[in-house]
């Protein structure tokens, strides 16, 4: 069973994010980059299926040359072997465009697969578009947000959770998953997985190498504008008598806020 599991170099989510006012872009200096989240469970579920099914997990990423990083993470998990799809251009937050990247390199160097795994989304763009852009441009089965997995022989049966019931859904292989929280408990690197992830060549692919032209991965959104959030106000506290509080309130309501 040969398992693509696709990950992403994100900010962590513990990280004070600065916007440059002069680019309009993220303030990369001095941030730590981390493997996303819900990617690890992508992962965890392939190194489990690999287990009980034998075969290969193979992680691969869209990015630069700093995103071997979090590919030694994934190699030092467990994973068999590791890719990258190397671009420099800075996230553009098209889901779109990186769909067409990793359809391209599954078409034409890992057409020899049986399950494509994907977190839900990333934390780094949160647009979680990219897992159901890959399976319609592959023409594949998807089920998306699952958070338990059972895979026999060449059927699979996905659980999702809903509003007030756990969805079931049996599908063929190959397929495409994307992982919720939930889906297992994600387990940390060993000291000689990290040892021999040093030792492993992690290949690159580029545009070149996947007959990609820049007209045929152009992002097609424009970021017009992008600034922190404004700092919250102090809250007032009115120390009044009832009566006297409620009135106060509702001046405040609608002079100041304009609620009302």
């Amino acid at each position: 069973m040969n398992i693509l599991v696709f990950v992403k170099r994100v900010p962590d989510t513990e990280s004070k994010i600065r916007v440059n006012r002069e680019t309009g872009k993220i303030e990369e200096e001095g941030l730590n980059f981390v493997l996303s989240p819900y990617d690890e469970y992508a992962v965890e579920e392939g190194l489990r299926l690999r287990g009980a099914n034998g075969g290969k997990v193979t992680v691969l990423t869209v990015g630069t040359e700093e995103s071997s990083i979090i590919l030694k993470k994934c190699l030092a998990m467990g994973a068999d072997e590791a890719l990258l799809l190397k671009d420099e251009v800075p996230e553009t937050y098209d889901g779109l465009r990186i769909a067409k990247i990793i359809a391209r390199a599954v078409e034409k160097k890992c057409s020899d697969y049986s399950l494509l795994l994907f977190g839900k989304q990333s934390v780094g763009a949160d647009n979680a578009q990219i897992p159901s852009m890959v399976a319609e441009l592959l023409g594949l089965p998807q089920i998306n947000v699952v958070t338990k997995l059972e895979i026999k022989g060449d059927q699979g049966i996905a659980y999702r959770e809903i509003e007030g019931a756990i969805e079931k859904v049996a599908f063929p292989l190959p397929s495409v998953i994307s992982a919720q929280k939930g889906l297992n408990e994600p387990r940390y690197e060993t000291l000689k997985g990290i040892m021999a992830a040093k030792k492993k060549e992690i290949p690159v692919l580029s545009f070149e190498d996947l007959e990609l032209k820049e007209e045929d991965i152009a992002s097609g959104l424009e970021i017009a504008k992008m600034e922190t959030p404004p700092e919250r106000q102090v809250g007032k506290i009115i120390k009044e008598e009832p009566e006297e509080a409620a009135k106060k309130l509702v001046e405040f309501l609608h002079l100041e806020a304009k609620i009302i």
